[in-house]
């Protein structure tokens, strides 16, 4: 069967590949946007750093309205997993679980997977804000509580002090073994006061309604108000490397100013690209990703 003519196809639904769609859908182009359902955004219990919510935001509300938003202008989203891409003569073909997609531009928003703590479920954990990944998001809502950061090496202790803007008692509960913390980064720890708990967790209490409580071998139960993990992300990067796209050595994708990785009509927006991992950028990543395919498709 002759695959179906599309101008664009969006590997990705959260807010990133949404609003590119929305774009296209405005352009004027056929664009089908393929869902996998795993949108990090959906984790988000309320967000009350995203412009035009001052009450906040659920994360479920957000894709909701964006999705509603981009179907108003005729983008399509279809519900699949994406499972090979690869460059063709005019465009790319990608095999999916329901068959096969071709198109002369892709864009993808696949996000990256956050390297979650040894606790006890943690996706609910962070559904019921009972453990936090993002203290740009959120760090102000911890003000003046007492804030535990699960984090190993240089990444945890810079998550740390970051939160010294708003936590009065902060500690780093170290995972990772003692000489992945340098000592630089453990003069400014205790510079500003950061408790650094380097023993086994032994059991774990998420309590909604009272703190949080570790408690650690050796130095017993430790309560904090609120718990970060900072162990990092794993950008889903799999199917552009695949493609030949380019990575930084964060793993990130490498792309141009508008958006364009290594692979020519080949657009990348969204964590999967810079290390700030907030909507309102992937959002505007996505905005001029649309925008440079909807020329390409014009031929300037």
């Amino acid at each position: 069967m002759e695959a179906e003519r599309l101008d664009a196809i969006v590997v990705g639904a959260g807010p990133a590949g949404l609003t590119a769609a929305l774009y296209l859908g405005r352009f004027r182009r056929r664009v089908l946007v393929v869902d996998g359902g795993d949108s990090r955004a959906a984790w988000i219990p309320v967000t009350h750093n995203h412009p035009g919510f001052p009450t906040g935001v659920a994360g479920t509300r957000l894709l909701e309205l964006q999705r509603e938003h981009a179907l108003r202008y005729g983008a399509r989203i279809r519900t699949g997993k994406v499972e090979a891409l690869s460059a063709v003569d005019g465009g790319f073909v990608l095999e999916t679980n329901d068959g096969v997609l071709r198109a002369p531009t892709v864009l993808l928003a696949c996000g990256v997977e956050d390297n979650a703590p040894d606790l006890p479920e943690v996706d609910e954990a962070v559904r019921r804000a009972l453990l936090r990944i993002c203290p740009i998001c959120d760090g102000f809502e911890v003000t003046g509580q007492r804030v535990g950061v699960m984090g190993d090496g240089p990444l945890g202790a810079r998550e740390a002090l970051f939160l010294r803007t708003y936590a009065d008692a902060l500690s780093l509960i170290h995972v990772a073994a003692p000489d992945a913390l340098p000592a630089e980064e453990r003069r400014l720890l205790a510079e500003d006061g950061i408790q650094v708990i380097e023993a086994p967790i032994d059991s774990v209490e998420l309590q909604p309604d009272r703190p949080r409580a570790l408690c650690f071998s050796g130095t017993g139960r430790v309560e904090f108000d609120a718990l970060y993990s900072a162990l990092g992300v794993t950008p889903r990067t799999g199917l552009a490397l695949a493609a030949g796209a380019r990575h930084d050595d964060q793993g990130r994708l490498v792309v141009d100013d508008h958006q364009q990785t290594s692979v020519p009509g080949l657009y990348a927006a969204g964590d999967m690209v810079r290390g700030l991992n907030q909507i309102t950028t992937a959002q505007g990543e996505a905005a001029i990703a649309a925008t440079a395919m909807h020329n390409r498709l014009r031929g300037i």
